[in-house]
């Protein structure tokens, strides 16, 4: 009974975590943009935290490299389980206009199963709105 009011508490109020694997900071802007009173996204009930341990979704932006990697697999593996991982914008889909650079790993997803991409360049905050709660209906699917 206590699994299953925490299952449910966990999909009504999400929290997620975000972090920056380098980029233009163009998605990051669009992202903190959700936060805003013209989006925001606290209204349905998610809330943006600092601590991995505490988060259920993880939105990534930028592109992976030698250098942030390290990090964000250590943040994906503090998350508790289950776990949804939402990858943001165009480098983080396929490591964008850097893509060609020499420290450049690719996408998110060279690194880490993701669930949701949302693509643009930056990306919109109503496109990251949508795939918030695309990965709300991956997350409630997901085994406890």
């Amino acid at each position: 009974m206590f699994k299953h009011s925490l299952q449910k508490a966990q999909i009504k109020s999400p929290w997620l975590l975000h972090y920056d694997c380098g980029s233009c900071n163009g998605c990051d802007i669009e992202v903190l943009a959700c936060l805003t009173p013209v989006y925001d996204i606290e209204r349905i009930g998610i809330i943006n935290v600092g601590n991995p341990m505490h988060a259920d979704i993880l939105l990534v932006t930028g592109t992976v490299n030698p250098r942030n990697k390290t990090v964000l697999l250590n943040l994906y593996d503090q998350m508790p389980q289950p776990k949804v991982i939402v990858a943001i914008g165009s480098c983080a889909l396929s490591g964008g206009i850097f893509r060609q650079a020499y420290n450049v790993l690719g996408g998110i997803d060279k690194i880490l199963p993701v669930d949701v991409y949302v693509p643009g360049c930056p990306a919109k905050p109503e496109t990251i709105i949508d795939g918030v709660v695309m990965a709300l209906e991956r997350f409630s699917q997901k085994k406890w």
